[in-house]
């Protein structure tokens, strides 16, 4: 098979994450840079990353690179490139997305109109049509200058991979399903330890460590725009991969998966993201407060999203929520606490500095993975 070159973008500083999953993939990374990595990979490739990968937004099939500083170099760059071997006839194509940092040609719309325009030459000298009806599938491009280097990409997604299709609804300030995974796969968290999430919300990390523990593929509910690229992708290819996912999947797996909070809506709302993403049975919810969390094993994890304090009305109120976490914390034995937050005082609060802290932003807030490491379980004796 024709190998190509695909991009999957992610949240900054979660790099490393995404790069194990794209090698448990089975695929050889060509670049890593920040928010982004390169892979080579197939057409099946680009069925197997849009259903299996957890913390990607997408993935993009990489048309070529080139340098330019002006409009004219760029309109040149996008013409040379092969566009005939991955858009058909009767395809739909338009630059969906243009984005520039640190480069001469800085204008979005400028820069969509011109590569639009060498889009249609080279296709019109490659087909020997004067116009394209573009009644056909779905080709978005996306453009990104950096530095005065233009990479050019078509989006093989559609809907961003975080719309996983179980949540439907919301609480308030929701973690996106790629961030959660993404900072789940950051932990030492498994299967067989406790996870609790004392303000669970919608119940996104519960949720996304059920599946991960059921091995449960994310993409595996949902659709993506490349199933229509039958010039590139055959559809027993997409049969295939969804097979796979399928089969893959573990209903037997025993956890101890648990979420909290103190809105009796908000815990409705968790259950049915749960009982859509078809993990229902493998999480208990309950309306509880932070100051009544306990639990007699030992060992577990919490891990959750607490408010960051961007209402004025939250905000008077995150000291004693903090404190109340921090002390529900040390009546746990040996557990370890994990919590994404934007609050500046989470720390003094919770009352214990971070053993390690890493800068994330959630959305455009710019927040705090807080890592507090409890005792590591003791090796089992080996038989």
């Amino acid at each position: 098979m024709k190998k190509l070159e695909l991009i999957a973008p992610c949240h900054f500083g979660l790099e490393a994450v995404l790069k194990k999953e794209i090698y448990d993939l089975g695929y050889e990374i060509l670049q890593v840079e920040d928010g982004k990595i390169t892979f080579e990979g197939d057409a099946e490739a680009i069925c197997r990353a849009n259903i299996f990968l957890r913390t990607t937004e997408r993935i993009l099939l990489k048309v070529g690179e080139f340098p330019a500083e002006t409009f004219e170099e760029l309109f040149q760059g996008i013409k040379a490139l092969p566009w005939e071997a991955y858009l058909p006839l009767d395809g739909k194509f338009w630059v969906t997305k243009a984005s520039s940092i640190k480069s001469k040609l800085f204008s979005a719309s400028d820069i969509q109109s011109v590569a639009k325009r060498a889009m249609v030459e080279r296709m019109r000298a490659a087909y020997g049509a004067d116009w394209f009806s573009e009644e056909g599938a779905s080709y978005p491009v996306r453009i990104f200058l950096m530095k005065d280097k233009v990479t050019v990409a078509i989006d093989t997604t559609g809907e961003s991979l975080h719309k996983r299709g179980y949540r439907q609804l919301s609480g308030k300030a929701p973690l996106t399903e790629t961030l959660a995974a993404a900072l789940l796969l950051l932990t030492p968290w498994r299967a067989d330890r406790v996870l609790v999430d004392p303000m669970c919300g919608s119940g996104t990390f519960l949720i996304e460590a059920a599946m991960m523990a059921a091995n449960i593929a994310p993409g595996m509910q949902r659709h993506f725009l490349s199933e229509t690229w039958d010039n590139l992708i055959p559809a027993d290819m997409w049969e295939a991969c969804f097979a796979e996912a399928k089969e893959m999947v573990d209903r037997d797996v025993s956890v101890d998966i648990q979420g909290y909070d103190i809105d009796e809506d908000v815990i409705r709302v968790a259950r049915e993201n749960a009982r859509r993403a078809g993990v229902e049975e493998m999480i208990h919810f309950q309306r509880r407060a932070v100051d009544a969390l306990h639990h007699p094993k030992k060992y577990g994890f919490l891990i959750t999203n607490p408010p960051y304090g961007e209402r004025l009305e939250e905000k008077e109120a995150l000291p004693a929520l903090y404190t109340a976490l921090g002390t529900a914390f040390r009546g746990l034995s040996d557990w370890s606490l994990y919590m994404i937050s934007g609050y500046a005082d989470a720390e003094k609060y919770i009352g214990r500095r971070a053993d390690k802290n890493r800068k994330i932003y959630n959305g455009m807030i710019k927040t705090y993975f807080y890592q507090f490491f409890g005792a590591k379980p003791p090796k089992r004796k080996k038989n």
